[in-house]
């Protein structure tokens, strides 16, 4: 009614497989803190004005985990309709000693072949990263949302 619009447009996400080569590239997965569940996946932040999409993963990295990231390619990008986001996702080599930023609780070293994916967008990317890997990536179920 004020001639004012409104543009829903998803919001860029920008999301990490993250890959230790100090670690036997063990890929490392993080809880979020505000989660009540015991659930880790990978490591996500917001897209900030003025940074490329590159930039701005390998400072959600070392803004949360305190690695060095060593390389980054592209996996793919992913729509995640239920949050209104775009993802953008990487493959991260990074090495270091993880220190989590508060916005994590704890964090987690799988190897490539254990991990889990779900099905969701940033569990989409996971499993297309290790098809290129050569892994035939497994699934969890969620538990449906309340």
């Amino acid at each position: 009614a004020c001639g004012w619009t409104h543009w829903n447009n998803p919001t860029p996400v920008l999301a990490a497989v993250i890959e230790c080569v100090d670690r036997d590239g063990s890929l490392l997965l993080a809880r979020n803190a505000a989660w009540t569940h015991r659930m880790f996946a990978l490591v996500t932040g917001f897209m900030e004005a003025g940074e490329s999409p590159e930039q701005g993963v390998s400072r959600e990295i070392v803004e949360e985990t305190s690695l060095a990231v060593d390389d980054l390619a592209l996996i793919g990008v992913y729509d995640f309709q239920r949050m209104n986001q775009v993802i953008i996702a990487y493959h991260a080599r990074v090495h270091g000693e993880v220190r989590l930023s508060p916005e994590l609780a704890e964090y987690r070293l799988f190897a490539p072949a254990e991990v889990r994916c779900w099905r969701s967008s940033t569990g989409y990317a996971l499993a297309d990263w290790l098809r290129s890997r050569g892994h035939q990536p497994r699934f969890i179920e969620l538990p449906p949302r309340t």
